[in-house]
């Protein structure tokens, strides 16, 4: 157990937390991997136009599906998931005391990209690559829950927004303790993004998966 701690006090850096300055560059560093909106330049390199003008208005993964095309909605995913575990990556070898700097970074740029004026997605996909550089049995959790959720209810919103709650909890209970707040920070503004969904949840009309209506 001591040895574990000292690990995790390591990642943390020599004082446990790192300079300002390097939570100033992590936190940006993050922020200019997480705007980088996948989903909207591949549905224009391929000739499918401007994303936001499709469905939801969303740059994520399901609404790049909504779109008819699947093997792009999954390299969208696949991306928006790279570059959050990228983010930690890189902090963690060269900031390593700013780790959860760098994590809360690439959410925020992914839900809140200036190049966008503050308009992204709903940060599932990032949450899922930060989880995994943070540790691989949070993400495990994280990647369980989201999948098993979509495969029962078929239902994006519900899915994504349980796997980031199930984030910082599973941190807790896998001894990755010193994650969770910032976990639980994200899991909020994911779950505040998706307050419309949550509104259509409460009156049973959120789509499912392949469904026709907006979301």
């Amino acid at each position: 157990m001591e040895q574990k701690e000292e690990q995790a006090f390591d990642k943390l850096g020599p004082d446990g937390y790192g300079s300002g300055m390097e939570w100033i560059i992590a936190l940006l560093i993050g922020y200019a991997l997480g705007s980088i909106p996948f989903g909207l330049i591949l549905t224009r390199l391929t000739g499918g136009g401007d994303l936001r003008a499709v469905g939801s208005g969303n740059i994520g993964a399901t609404n790049v599906l909504r779109t008819g095309r699947k093997g792009l909605a999954a390299a969208t995913l696949l991306l928006d998931m790279a570059k959050g575990l990228a983010a930690v990556l890189i902090a963690e070898r060269w900031l390593p005391g700013a780790i959860q700097f760098a994590a809360a970074g690439a959410l925020l740029g992914h839900c809140f990209p200036v190049w966008l004026r503050f308009k992204g997605g709903k940060g599932v996909a990032t949450l899922m690559g930060v989880s995994l550089g943070l540790a691989w049995p949070i993400a495990a959790t994280y990647a369980l829950t989201w999948i098993a959720l979509l495969l029962v209810t078929r239902i994006s919103s519900l899915a994504g927004m349980t796997a980031a709650v199930a984030a910082p909890v599973a941190a807790l209970a896998t001894g990755n303790g010193e994650y969770a707040p910032v976990l639980a920070g994200l899991a909020l503004v994911v779950v505040f993004l998706h307050r419309a969904n949550l509104a259509r949840l409460r009156a049973g009309t959120e789509p499912t998966i392949g469904g026709s209506k907006r979301a």
